[in-house]
């Protein structure tokens, strides 16, 4: 199965994960497991924090290899336990505006047989910032990560 977007703002990617839903899940709310698979390699993730609930913000430090930080702070709109994670870079904490909001992502962990199928949308507010994601690489990229998150998942 193969998601399509919803819109023409919207990126999609669809992986079935040999891991149950509550490991993904975990990788995804957990700071010590997202450091290990949230940027593509030889990037990384240094510095993690989160408050996975509906109103809690998260903050996220991706390092390139020649050790350039790029913080990125958002908060979680919803959160269903082993289902489903939605969150923004709208808000940088409660309801306070970032200076530009570039996406919503919702993350969906629907379970197949003990594995799991891991969608992942990116809808932005302009169809310009979705291609500009786009070009940033965000299919190779995120699928690379999705690999990542596989091969995590699969040893907690």
């Amino acid at each position: 199965m193969n998601a399509t977007p919803n819109n023409d703002r919207e990126l999609v990617i669809t992986k079935l994960i040999d891991a149950p839903p509550e490991k993904v899940f975990r990788c995804w709310t957990e700071p010590e497991l997202l450091k290990q698979w949230f940027a593509p390699k030889p990037w990384s993730t240094p510095h993690v924090e989160t408050d996975p609930r509906a109103g809690g913000t998260n903050t996220f430090v991706m390092a390139s290899p020649e050790g350039e930080e790029f913080p990125s702070r958002g908060v979680y709109l919803e959160v269903v336990p082993n289902e489903k994670i939605v969150f923004t870079d709208a808000f940088t904490e409660a309801w306070v505006p970032s200076d530009k909001p570039f996406f919503v992502g919702t993350v969906t962990f629907e379970d197949e047989g003990g594995k799991t199928r891991y969608v992942a949308r990116a809808g932005h507010w302009t169809k310009e910032d979705r291609d500009a994601h786009d070009n940033m690489g965000f299919h190779d990229g995120w699928m690379q990560c999705a690999q990542q998150l596989e091969d995590l998942a699969k040893t907690i």
